[in-house]
């Protein structure tokens, strides 16, 4: 009993968390880890399909479908209102990049119920997609003596 008091104790001084802002349970994302790669939330993929996601409150499982995404660097598609399975996430979008948007730090906003809430994602750097001519390849035979 005295170590449960302590436990207790303990949990409400040191242990306390940090408010946080109320979302009415509203969760916004670009991307989702999957099991074969993770680090995808919030992080914009070269070369692959990118989806904003968003768990909206509304009937049933169905989010409104008078939820909308938007960014200033992408360009939002095709909607689908409903449960996503393994995501936590009732609405999703097809997200592509617009043209010339430079790596950094973006807002991702979905207007859920008349309401804006906001995620930050991350556009990294695009990787080197051609072989510079004249270089070595792997498996070329190029590097044999």
């Amino acid at each position: 009993m005295a170590i449960g008091a302590a436990l207790l104790a303990g949990q409400s001084t040191g242990l306390a968390r940090q408010p946080q802002p109320d979302t009415g349970g509203v969760t916004v994302q670009l991307n989702d880890n999957t099991a074969y790669d993770l680090g995808l939330v919030n992080k914009y993929v070269h070369g692959d399909s990118n989806v904003a996601l968003a768990q909206c409150p509304g009937e049933g499982l169905k989010a409104p479908t008078s939820t909308t995404f938007s960014s200033p660097v992408l360009s939002v598609g095709k909607y689908d209102y409903g449960p996503l399975i393994g995501v936590p996430a009732n609405v999703s979008a097809d997200v592509e990049l617009k043209a010339g948007t430079a790596p950094g730090r973006y807002p991702l906003t979905v207007n859920c119920n008349g309401k804006p809430y906001t995620a930050t994602f991350t556009v990294p750097p695009r990787q080197v997609s051609a072989v510079p001519s004249g270089s070595a390849h792997a498996g070329d035979g190029s590097m044999a003596s």
